[in-house]
């Protein structure tokens, strides 16, 4: 095997697959053709490898290159869908109903392009496809084991994605931190693969921490070396470290990194921590990251320069003067500890700062002592808007529909998203139609006025996992409405949805009658997924995630005119 390269080193394995090497091949793929660049992170999580992920994307395709992100998750979940905000922050949906973590939105943001299920994988999903395929003789007899067969399907999912899009880089993300045991085969596929594809078609780069104690004063790189040295145990060489700290780190620290990671020292950058994630890019650029990958990977000839103007022009469109308005925005929720809980919102908020110049603060209002404390309503007086965030579960659903109460009868603007749909209703009920019972089956089973109920689809399941309405759906949009006027006077929108329940057809006829707009309907059945209420400064509500397809430069109509009419 020595002395292969490339081609014909995968030739000659792909010939062997009924001895010890299993690399599933797919058909039509060229060695060379797709470049990978593998982000890894080391010391401790939360480094921000999402957002150098999608940095590095915007980079690739400011430099005419397609490129395609991929996240290889270290949890045995099959997909996010049922992971609890509190551990993991939020469960983004992909058009195809494909339930991700949060990262995925980050990437979608960046490179402006809806993903798939392609995007997306996890140890969960991996094992399953490989129970399935064993069960059904899939692997000729053979004892099924982590090497060669988890990492030979692993590497076919790249490979996949790699035919399916044809990028020509495939930026992989991979879950977790160096020395973790749930991620160990991820990076023992990807030291495979890089082995497999040969010269010049990979670039590692690894993410990693310098701390710098408060008590010391100085910087300390020994943990990063250590972190390093784990990879090199197994048996990767990275070919560029991201140095990750609050402050610029000095060139000695750097220094420390190179000699023992055996990386350049034009390789070791250093990249503190920025107030705005969209300076990013253009941050990595004048500090040479792309160019460097891009030498490595020999895509001089493809990548088209440009002088940085559209990455430049883009940088200062997304930025927003300290001396602008500011704004106060209350988020009414339950998981308000946890602010990754609600990121695609707070993204969403801050496409509208760029647009409407106007710096948003944000108050976080814990719906559960609401409940506890009603006299703490009076307090949303004070804010310019507020927003009801999706959810699941009784917890703290009281509060909530107090607060769609609040807002309603204070001419306060409101938002509300999915549950803030639901709540808005069933307050709407009460105060105004009379149903003084009204509520939803999810948190009270047997109400008597159950104006919120499942959809008639979810009433037999039983599982919780990928079972909900998932994923783009086509919003029809009524002629005259608000919610028309400002979606471009379009007849037909499309939006993301992950719901189980929705307002009862049953009682559409009485909300309608005394003042309730459903403005935007499911084309198909009598399933209400906008409404609004004309009279008021702006309360607007919908049954999908605006926040889920929001963009920089391009804030979703709700979020914008929510943030208009709360800036006054």
């Amino acid at each position: 095997m020595v002395g292969l390269k490339g081609k014909s080193l995968l030739k000659s394995i792909s010939a062997k697959m009924s001895g010890e090497f299993y690399t599933p091949i797919p058909k039509g793929y060229k060695v060379g053709r797709t470049k990978y660049v593998i982000v890894t992170g080391s010391v401790m999580s939360g480094l921000g490898k999402g957002t150098l992920t999608s940095s590095l994307c915007k980079l690739f395709a400011d430099l005419g290159l397609n490129v395609e992100p991929i996240k290889l998750e270290a949890y045995l979940n099959v997909d996010a869908g049922t992971l609890n905000p509190f551990r993991h922050g939020e469960v983004f949906v992909l058009d195809d109903g494909t339930e991700t973590d949060m990262d995925l939105g980050s990437y979608e943001r960046f490179v402006d392009k809806n993903l798939s299920k392609e995007n997306f994988v996890t140890s969960g999903k991996i094992y399953q496809r490989i129970i399935e395929k064993e069960r059904k003789g899939g692997y000729l007899g053979r004892d099924v084991q982590f090497i060669p067969h988890v990492t030979g399907e692993i590497k076919k999912v790249l490979r996949d994605l790699a035919v399916k899009k044809k990028p020509d880089i495939i930026v992989i993300e991979i879950g977790g931190t160096v020395g973790d045991y749930e991620n160990m085969f991820a990076l023992e596929a990807i030291r495979e693969l890089m082995f497999e594809e040969g010269p010049n078609n990979s670039c590692f780069v690894n993410v990693t921490y310098i701390i710098e104690p408060p008590s010391l004063g100085e910087f300390k790189s020994k943990a990063a070396q250590l972190g390093i040295r784990r990879l090199a145990s197994m048996g990767i060489q990275p070919d560029i470290i991201i140095c990750r700290s609050h402050s610029p780190i000095p060139k000695t620290v750097r220094e420390k990194i190179s000699i023992n990671s055996s990386v350049p020292m034009e390789h070791v950058i250093g990249v503190e921590d920025i107030e705005k994630i969209y300076e990013l890019p253009l941050e990595l650029r004048k500090r040479g990251v792309d160019k460097k990958i891009i030498e490595i990977v020999e895509l001089e000839k493809k990548a088209k320069r440009n002088g940085n103007k559209r990455l430049v022009e883009w940088t200062k469109k997304n930025r927003v003067s300290k001396n602008a308005k500011r704004i106060k925005i209350g988020l009414a929720g339950k998981y308000t500890g946890v602010h990754d809980a609600y990121i695609s919102i707070l993204k969403a908020l801050e496409h509208c700062e760029g647009a409407l110049k106007v710096n948003i603060d944000i108050e976080w209002i814990e719906t559960t002592e609401i409940e506890k404390h009603p006299e703490k309503l009076k307090e949303l007086k004070k804010l310019d808007g507020i927003i009801i965030p999706g959810g699941f579960g009784k917890r703290g659903s009281e509060g909530k529909i107090s607060v769609a109460g609040y807002c309603r009868k204070n001419n306060i603007p409101y938002l509300g998203l999915c549950l803030g749909f639901e709540v808005a209703v069933i307050s709407f009920a009460r105060d105004v139609c009379g149903l003084k019972k009204a509520n939803s089956t999810e948190f009270e089973a047997n109400c008597a006025e159950p104006v919120i109920d499942l959809l008639p689809e979810q009433l037999q399941i039983e599982t919780m996992g990928g079972n909900m309405r998932l994923g783009g759906q086509d919003v029809e949009l009524v002629p005259g409405t608000i919610a028309w006027k400002i979606h471009g006077k379009k007849k037909i929108i499309r939006r993301r949805f992950r719901h189980r329940w929705e307002c009862n057809p049953q009682y559409i006829k009485v909300l309608e009658k005394h003042g309730m707009v459903f403005s935007g309907k499911y084309p198909k059945k009598p399933i209400m997924q906008l409404l609004e209420l004309p009279k008021h400064k702006f309360y607007m509500a919908s049954q999908f995630h605006p926040e889920f397809t929001s963009r920089p430069l391009k804030p979703d109509p709700l979020f914008y005119h929510f943030i208009k009419a709360a800036k006054g």
